[in-house]
Formats: C-alpha cells, structure tokens, sequence
C-alpha cells in the first residue's frame, strides 16, 4: 500500500505495472501537499489512514 498524490496517479499505476505488482493498492490524495496548510495535511492523513485501514481490515 503506498499514498499517492492525485497528479501522479497515472506515473504509480504504470510503475506498478512495470514492476510485476499491477493490482498495488494507493491511498489517493489531493495535489499538491507543499503548499497545503497543516488543517489540509491533517485532512489528507486521515484520507489515507481510512483507506490504509479499509484495505487491511478488508485484504
């Protein structure tokens, strides 16, 4: 499982691919997070904790 930002999406699905593993699991979350505010990371963590959770508990 690995967290991904929404603009490289496309680039982690082919590198997942590419490296054998093409059902790789990613938490998706906003772009950009350099210029997001520590209310918009604390809301992107929790975004891919929930997944990260959902894909453990579920997998």
């Amino acid at each position: 499982m690995s967290i991904m930002t929404s603009a490289f999406v496309d680039a982690a699905e082919l590198m997942a691919r590419v490296q054998g593993v093409p059902d790789h699991q990613f938490a998706v979350i906003e772009h950009p997070i350099a210029s997001a505010d520590m209310a918009g990371l604390r809301e992107r963590a929790e975004l891919a904790a929930a997944v990260f959770a959902e894909v453990v508990l579920i997998s």
